[in-house]
């Protein structure tokens, strides 16, 4: 990790990654949770595929899970500059953990405080944003993902409530450890053919974990599982909005899904980008440091140029991006699009540089070079994005010289 001197003066100096002075305040405040307290425990409950409940809850202690909450509803009231940076910093050390804090604080909490009623803010937050509960989002099923409208899941209303029936897999955040659900979902199922959103909580009948999904490549401290709503009853106060209005819920909130994605891309490469620095000073072949050698000049070159490239284009995006509304779906797939393949690529060349010691699991470049593959796949594959920048751009050329 970073010298903590010069760590705190990069926060200072660079006021495109941290423009205010709250921005910086909460950089340095992550610097530390992350050197102190997600560094030590990352390799472990990576190998033993256990989710950290105890550090989720200091996260939620230093107001880190209602960062975007406006401070009405007793967030953070930040932007997705803030998100970005806080993304970032966790994924220099354990990208499985942050992958779990995205589903919670971005899937699960920014999403439904822009979407749920006074009551049903008072009556979540508080335990969502404290790390009490431990949130989710169900859009996934085991025939549906990126065709989102192929969905299965379906939601009739009763009376008084609705009935569910469907299943959703790969949700992060679906169990905390063998055999417990997660707290309260996000769950989009169909009425009436289109898309509405349901807040599940667990205990609601009919609601229950499925198949619990081990073996990852990457991403081992967070959870994922397969929810079982089998005339499952949700009452009818949890209804998020209107029936039928949750395509705007998934677009809207997709845009900043994939911009923190693209920052923990971001994270994972800057971490790797240091361990091939680091190695190339200290070992030495035919009588150098490895560092005078041209291919691994090649390697660590390349990687820098591509990661600063990268992490400008995304906070740029992050600086442009209003919560609030939506129309940034160009920009927020490009920046992830391009930032997760850069992170896979100077991570598979950190591997190359540091050679048998990359490839063993001590060295914590094997483990960023696995967890870097999902971020091709999850919120979006990048053949998803790159569908989606071509029809945007075929739709609005003027998009390119914006």
């Amino acid at each position: 990790m970073a010298d903590d001197a010069h760590a705190a003066a990069h926060w200072r100096d660079l006021s495109l990654f941290a423009p205010t002075d709250e921005h910086r305040l909460l950089a340095e405040t992550v610097h530390a949770f992350v050197r102190d307290e997600v560094e030590p425990q990352a390799a472990q409950f990576n190998r033993d595929e256990r989710f950290n409940l105890a550090l989720f809850r200091r996260a939620g202690a230093l107001g880190l899970l209602g960062l975007t909450v406006p401070e009405d509803d007793g967030g953070a009231g930040l932007d997705a500059v803030a998100a970005v940076l806080v993304h970032e910093a966790l994924s220099t050390a354990d990208p499985g953990f942050c992958l779990a804090y995205l589903a919670h604080a971005i899937l699960f909490v920014n999403n439904f405080v822009r979407n749920a009623d006074a009551t049903q803010r008072a009556r979540i937050l508080p335990k969502a944003i404290s790390g009490e509960w431990i949130g989710g989002m169900c859009m996934t099923e085991p025939e549906a993902g990126t065709d989102v409208l192929g969905m299965r899941t379906r939601a009739v209303r009763d009376g008084d409530h609705y009935v569910l029936d469907g299943r959703k897999t790969f949700i992060t955040n679906g169990s905390v450890d063998e055999r417990s659900l997660g707290d309260v979902f996000l769950v989009y199922a169909k009425t009436h053919d289109r898309i509405s959103t349901f807040l599940v909580e667990k205990g609601f009948p009919g609601f229950a974990l499925g198949q619990k999904l081990h073996d990852k490549l990457g991403m081992r401290a967070s959870m994922t599982a397969e929810l079982v709503f089998d005339h499952c009853i949700v009452p009818v106060a949890n209804l998020i909005g209107h029936e039928g209005e949750s395509a705007k819920h998934m677009m809207r909130n997709l845009e900043i899904e994939r911009l923190t994605l693209a920052a923990m891309s971001l994270g994972i490469a800057m971490r790797c980008l240091e361990a091939m620095v680091a190695y190339a000073n200290e070992r030495k072949s035919f009588g150098v440091p490895i560092r005078e050698h041209g291919q691994i000049q090649r390697h660590i070159a390349e990687s820098y140029a591509e990661f600063k490239a990268a992490r400008c284009y995304v906070y740029d995006v992050a600086r442009r991006l209003d919560l609030d509304s939506f129309g940034n779906r160009v920009e927020a797939d490009a920046a992830k699009l391009f930032a997760a393949r850069i992170a896979k690529e100077i991570a598979d060349r950190a591997i190359q540089v540091l050679g048998g010691y990359g490839y063993m699991g001590e060295y914590v470049v094997e483990r960023l070079w696995r967890d870097a593959k999902l971020l091709e796949i999850g919120g979006g594959t990048m053949e998803a994005h790159q569908k989606n920048i071509t029809k945007d751009l075929a739709r609005a050329p003027e998009l390119i010289r914006r």
